[in-house]
């Protein structure tokens, strides 16, 4: 008998045997993605229209399209995804659209409930998968959406929101972000009470989008854990958004993760290269830019094919994972994808949420025990959750933080 699979196994050849030992693991062991634009999306590309778009259905083929769908999800056996309630970093009226955003993921979760139910806590993760269901988290991204009040903050999560990110591409009186000059040289003292009220209320602090110093400072403040749900490793590609070394050990003394991003951007400094020589071209021009492959306008269809975009694979992602691994260990690493944030482009094989089972079969080519892949997968934020989790419950007794940031508003 044992024989005989083994026979079938050689004959299947290398590629088939990784792939069906991967789904043994995710389907034990589903993917919980940590970040996921869908509700922008919907809200920008199609009027909100929640309702309307029906995500049963190949959402590839939209006029409009979509990274994410249920049947891609399913076949990239996703169990988890924390869904990003982004709003613009300079939006007007940050408090009214972040909750437009939650609206939309409480909708798109309501109107299909075989596939769907909303999740706050790691046990309720553990229980929707179980019952063969996708848990759908929330995530808000930026502290601006916050509006500098903490009972705003409070009442996010009470909605169901599970972390903050706490800058986006703009700096905020009271933390900086990776993408814009300083203002706060780190985190201002509003900055610890943000954190301090996080780790009370039981809420993730995450830490993409941030600056280094500020980065640095939250791991000093913080008595929980971290994320960051959708960054890579600065020393594979030097781009400000990823993380540098010293920050990746920092996040693993911490007991946080790092979720590995699949924006091209900041997974190869040659893709980055080339996307800002065509950037600056389609600006020369009077084009948008960022729109790629057979929907990019004539003229950067043109320019695409004088100017051959780079390759980036399963293979490039897998050189993050496998960077963070070894200089945070690999309890510290996870995915997060940025799908429906990273529209119309991705690695190759990994344009949609479909493609996760790729990245796993190469980190399996490439050495990785059922364990550590299992670990990507979920079961390392799921430990972050269980700490963050339990550190609230020890801060159960502490009053609400009283504080406002008067400047930010």
């Amino acid at each position: 008998m044992i024989a005989a699979f083994l026979l079938m196994a050689a004959q299947a050849g290398p590629d088939a045997v990784l792939s069906r030992r991967v789904e043994r693991v995710l389907k034990r062991s589903p993917v919980i993605d940590g970040h996921n634009d869908l509700a922008w999306e919907i809200r920008e590309l199609h009027d909100a229209k929640v309702e309307a778009v029906d995500l049963s259905v190949d959402t590839a083929q939209l006029p409009n399209p979509l990274q994410t769908d249920i049947p891609r999800l399913r076949k990239g056996h996703v169990g988890g995804q924390f869904w990003s309630v982004y709003i613009p970093a300079d939006a007007q009226r940050a408090v009214e659209m972040t909750l437009e955003e939650i609206d939309i993921v409480r909708r798109f979760v309501a109107a299909n409930p075989a596939t769907f139910e909303l999740a706050t806590t790691a046990a309720d993760i553990r229980r929707i998968e179980k019952g063969g269901r996708i848990a759908s988290l929330i995530g808000v991204e930026g502290g601006h959406q916050i509006d500098g009040r903490l009972s705003v903050l409070r009442q996010y999560h009470a909605l169901g929101v599970a972390y903050m990110t706490l800058t986006h591409g703009k700096s905020l009186n009271w933390a900086d972000s990776a993408t814009d000059a300083p203002r706060a040289n780190g985190l201002s003292d509003f900055g610890r009470q943000v954190i301090a009220e996080m780790n009370r209320i039981g809420m993730i602090v995450d830490v993409s989008h941030v600056s280094d110093a500020t980065m640095a400072a939250a791991l000093a403040a913080t008595r929980a854990p971290v994320i960051a749900s959708h960054s890579s490793a600065r020393a594979i590609a030097d781009a400000p958004r990823n993380i540098p070394d010293a920050l990746l050990r920092a996040i693993g003394a911490n007991g946080g993760v790092v979720m590995v991003n699949f924006y091209p951007s900041f997974l190869s400094g040659a893709w980055r290269g080339w996307d800002g020589a065509r950037t600056a071209y389609a600006k020369g021009i009077g084009v948008p830019a960022g729109v790629y492959g057979s929907k990019s306008p004539a003229p950067l269809v043109a320019w695409d094919a004088a100017h051959p975009e780079p390759h980036v694979t399963a293979a490039t992602v897998a050189d993050h994972v496998e960077h963070i691994a070894q200089i945070a260990g690999h309890d510290h690493v996870g995915i997060g994808g940025d799908f429906d944030g990273i529209q119309g482009t991705g690695p190759i094989g990994l344009k949609g949420v479909d493609g996760y089972p790729l990245l796993f079969a190469e980190l399996a080519r490439r050495g990785w025990s059922d364990g550590d892949l299992a670990k990507l997968s979920g079961g390392n934020v799921l430990r972050v959750m269980e700490a963050v989790e339990g550190v609230a419950k020890a801060m159960a007794g502490l009053p609400p933080v009283d504080a406002t940031d008067v400047a930010s508003r």
